[in-house]
């Protein structure tokens, strides 16, 4: 029997029972559907957060109190436990030739309250003049924090552009007055918007010199963390070896009690994090392939009992067994492969809509198309064979005699 024969043959079966073919793509659709969102949204996930720590400047290394161990994440080690980095840690580094700048931060959050009535609950972060060089931080309107904020404790404040919204709404904040934890502050400048980098946004924080949250706000002489830019890519791990000494050195310590990551570190983690997702949801939603191919089966296996006379005439008037084989194993296939084209573009759309709505970058993956298809027809095949091969095995004389 002819190729053509068996495709004309195969999709008059299937039109013969539209709704039913329609029902049992449904769970290789969604199957297709899923996976490819899944990996694809994943993909776009990990270009966007890589974007934003990108944004956030580049050859930077941050040093944060205590140290990490798998699973563990951070814990207090050595003297002093987690609370170590003093402002003499950021003077010893700024004797280390290739770092440019450095910027100690320390973090809070507050009550804080506009001279117009708004306020919020919001994240305060004590900041020196370099934080605006090594965070790649712009201001869009008035001026910076400066060293000299830092030395004179000045009660100043450059706020993020949803904060400055949530304050003072259309109002021009430049020299108006805020209250952090009942403390009275002048805004001096508003920063550019910047989106958030997966884990922190600026847009939502308000700045103020270190010196007054250490003194003022916080009641501690402790940093969050420090942030340092080294001159070029090259020296990155040379800068990450000479910090490590002189610190381990200025503690007193024989292990270090910090943590030294750069940006590939972080990206590095976040990308392993959304991977482990993004293959754990993949696998979830490849059940329903397999769900959907068992659907498949159960239709051909319905499939070949309607039609047990007319294979058996078939058979009858000379249909080879490979004929009858085929032509069941095709119309499998062909259910797998429509619904895998129809999955394709229903998860295409589905990965446009949540790209749009939640801001991630889009990416449709070409693997996960290439995947589904080829999954999709193996499926055909698989769950297709059974009845294919029941149906060439019939005995004619039997066939014919079926009620």
């Amino acid at each position: 029997m002819k190729f053509n024969d068996l495709l004309k043959e195969s999709l008059s079966s299937l039109k013969a029972n539209k709704l039913r073919t329609g029902l049992t793509m449904l769970g290789i659709i969604i199957g297709v559907a899923s996976v490819i969102s899944m990996i694809s949204l994943g993909e776009g996930s990990k270009i966007s957060i890589q974007r934003s720590i990108e944004s956030l400047g580049s050859n930077n290394l941050i040093v944060f109190p205590g140290i990490v161990q798998p699973g563990r994440g951070f814990i207090a080690s050595g003297r002093g436990g987690a609370e170590v980095l003093k402002i003499k840690d950021v003077e010893e580094l700024r004797k280390i030739e290739n770092i440019i700048a450095i910027s100690p931060e320390i973090q809070r959050r507050f009550q804080i309250v506009s001279e117009v009535g708004n306020n919020i609950n919001s994240t305060v972060l004590g900041i020196s003049s370099d934080f605006f060089i090594v965070r790649n931080i712009q201001i869009a309107n008035g001026e910076k924090i400066s060293e000299d904020n830092v030395k004179s404790f000045s009660r100043v404040a450059v706020l993020g552009s949803n904060i400055t919204k949530d304050l003072f709404g259309d109002i021009n904040p430049l020299g108006k007055k805020i209250r952090i934890n009942n403390l009275s502050f002048r805004v001096i400048g508003v920063m550019q918007p910047k989106g958030s980098t997966g884990f922190v946004s600026y847009d939502d924080f308000i700045l103020v010199p270190y010196s007054v949250m250490q003194k003022q706000l916080a009641g501690t002489e402790y940093f969050n963390s420090i942030a340092v830019k080294v001159d070029s890519k090259e020296n990155i791990e040379k800068v990450r070896g000479e910090i490590e000494e002189r610190l381990v050195k200025l503690h007193n310590v024989s292990e270090p009690d910090f943590s030294i990551f750069s940006q590939e570190d972080i990206l590095s983690t976040l990308t392993s994090v959304i991977n482990t997702f993004t293959i754990f949801l993949s696998f979830i939603a490849g059940i329903s392939l397999v769900v959907g191919g068992i659907g498949i089966m159960n239709m051909m296996l319905t499939s070949v009992t309607e039609r047990t006379r007319e294979i058996g005439l078939r058979k009858a008037i000379g249909a080879k067994r490979n004929d009858i084989l085929k032509q069941i194993l095709l119309e499998s296939i062909f259910i797998t492969l429509i619904g895998g084209l129809v999955g394709i573009i229903l998860g295409s759309t589905i990965t446009f809509v949540v790209g749009k709505i939640a801001n991630i970058n889009i990416l449709i993956s070409i693997k996960a198309i290439l995947i589904s298809v080829f999954i999709s027809t193996l499926i055909g095949m698989i769950f297709g064979y059974y009845p294919a091969k029941k149906a060439s095995n019939l005995d004619p004389i039997e066939a014919l005699k079926y009620e």
